[in-house]
């Protein structure tokens, strides 16, 4: 995903996404996209099980010391016209976190996603493809406590076939994936040709 350095450009860099985790592109009205479930129905996806987890907090930072990656997480949800909300600071160093799913640490799938690159220089996700397997994702949270990540897997795929039965899939294990652009830019409505997707579990 590309942002202005003056706020998000209005295109729709992660057309699966947007819809399901409440990206924070430009405030467009998307509706039903290639058969995907509505926000309303999404809480069918987040299955928090029986197994340990963590207590919910709303996560504040996101650190990923391998790519030498800290970050704000800021709340996203949706806008009342129903299209995804705006974070209120800068895009393109910021991260957002889906409110409406689990908070990172908890059981079921929490979702951050943010920005690779600017009109002018890279974002904050930008090396996100580098991640590799087995390195550790930090998410600060309000209750001061850590929820650390282990990586298991970097994935690519093309924004017409975004994995969503992977990245809601039900689980009792408190699991945290990070969502970008990747891929070649193709401009318009598409901006980048595809997604780059971190899936990780709880330490």
């Amino acid at each position: 995903m590309r942002a202005n350095s003056s706020g998000p450009r209005s295109v729709l860099p992660l057309i699966a996404v947007l819809m399901l985790v409440g990206l924070f592109c430009a405030g467009v009205g998307l509706g039903q996209l290639f058969g995907l479930p509505s926000l309303t129905s999404l809480s069918s996806f987040w299955d928090r099980g029986s197994a340990e987890g963590l207590n919910a907090s709303i996560p504040t930072r996101i650190s990923i010391p391998s790519l030498g990656v800290r970050a704000e997480v800021i709340e996203v949800g949706r806008a009342a016209d129903g299209s995804i909300a705006t974070p209120a600071s800068d895009p393109a160093e910021a991260t957002g976190w889906y409110r409406l799913g689990p908070t990172p640490g908890e059981r079921g799938t929490a979702v951050i996603v943010g920005h690779v690159d600017t009109d002018s220089e890279p974002a904050v996700f930008h090396k996100l493809p580098e991640l590799r397997k087995g390195k550790l994702i930090e998410v600060n949270r309000v209750d001061r406590r850590v929820a650390t990540f282990t990586v298991e897997s970097v994935e690519t795929f093309p924004k017409t076939s975004f994995p969503a039965d992977r990245v809601f899939e039900s689980t009792d294990r408190p699991r945290l994936v990070l969502v970008t652009c990747g891929g070649a830019w193709v401009g318009g409505d598409i901006g980048y040709s595809d997604n780059v997707i971190v899936f990780a579990t709880l330490a």
